[in-house]
């Protein structure tokens, strides 16, 4: 399933969460209201914004409960009823799959030829920081690019979206925490970045993360270790690599991080990006105004962004 934050082109509301199906964007909730209307539960269906929220960040905190009244409410559709709960691809805007999660925690130089291409040594340890919601923009909103930095970068990165509470895991159970995957652009100011040894300054600029398009559940990704992960700039490819060059692969970074801090559902885990960025280039190539960057993950999706100078 691909879980999708949407709302109707031109009309007011909150965002709600859906299932991309084909070329079509399914309400969940009410999906699920016409499901229990079908079985007869006439009560939970008058109650169903208390029985599966429809705003995507709370959902995405139920978790796995949740995501499995969604596939019973998505599988039961007929034909006949898909139009009522569904809206085409046109008709709606889609903004990151959670676009308020309680932590966003990131992974540097997690390849091993990104480290070296940096200019650092291999970690012995995951490098860890964090963005904040402020950064986080959907598949159709632009990257900002504000003032206060010339050297804007992209980074292409498998992103983990945790479905049950992990804390203190071990790797062998790490998986059976992970709701599903998404797409995410670490965009980093280079000059903002190093100007201390903390990352954080250069990584959570306002409006500069898009995450999207949708979230695959993780029933649909056999293996989130080989997967092909890519990037280009006008067209112009930048980055290729694969997953089973992390550093630190997606199990152990769960358990490492679950050690440190208890992962709750809907939390973000940005897995590292590969080489071939912008700052590595001879001469270094960073963004400006105008430009197209589109990222592509083998069984995720593709996520595409324009730059915009604030």
């Amino acid at each position: 399933m691909k879980l999708v934050s949407y709302k109707l082109k031109g009309k007011p509301g909150p965002l709600r969460i859906g299932a991309m199906v084909n070329s079509r964007v399914i309400d969940i909730q009410e999906a699920y209201r016409k499901h229990l209307e079908s079985e007869n539960n006439l009560d939970l269906a008058n109650m169903i914004q208390y029985v599966l929220p429809s705003e995507p960040a709370v959902f995405l905190s139920i978790g796995f409960p949740a995501v499995a009244k969604a596939q019973e409410a998505v599988k039961s559709l007929k034909v006949q009823t898909l139009r009522d709960v569904s809206f085409e691809r046109e008709m709606v805007t889609l903004s990151a799959p959670n676009p308020s999660p309680e932590k966003i925690i990131c992974i540097g130089k997690n390849y091993l030829d990104h480290a070296m291409e940096m200019g650092g040594e291999v970690p012995d340890y995951p490098m860890l920081f964090a963005k904040f919601n402020n950064a986080i923009i959907g598949p159709e909103d632009k990257i900002e690019k504000p003032d206060i930095t010339e050297k804007l970068d992209y980074e292409v990165e498998l992103a983990v979206v945790i479905g049950k509470e992990a804390s203190n895991v071990n790797e062998e159970e790490a998986l059976n925490h992970v709701i599903g995957y998404t797409l995410a652009n670490d965009t980093s100011a280079r000059d903002l970045q190093k100007r201390t040894s903390q990352f954080l300054q250069g990584k959570t600029l306002d409006n500069s993360t898009p995450i999207g398009p949708w979230i695959v559940t993780a029933d649909e990704v056999a293996d989130p270790s080989n997967l092909a992960i890519r990037s280009s700039v006008n067209g112009e490819e930048r980055q290729s690599s694969n997953t089973s060059k992390l550093i630190f692969n997606i199990p152990y970074l769960i358990s490492f991080i679950s050690k440190l801090v208890t992962l709750k559902p809907g939390d973000i885990i940005l897995t590292g990006t590969p080489d071939g960025v912008g700052a590595a280039m001879d001469p270094p190539q960073f963004l400006t105004d105008g430009d197209k960057v589109t990222l592509e993950i083998e069984m995720v999706g593709t996520l595409e962004n324009i730059i915009i100078e604030k």
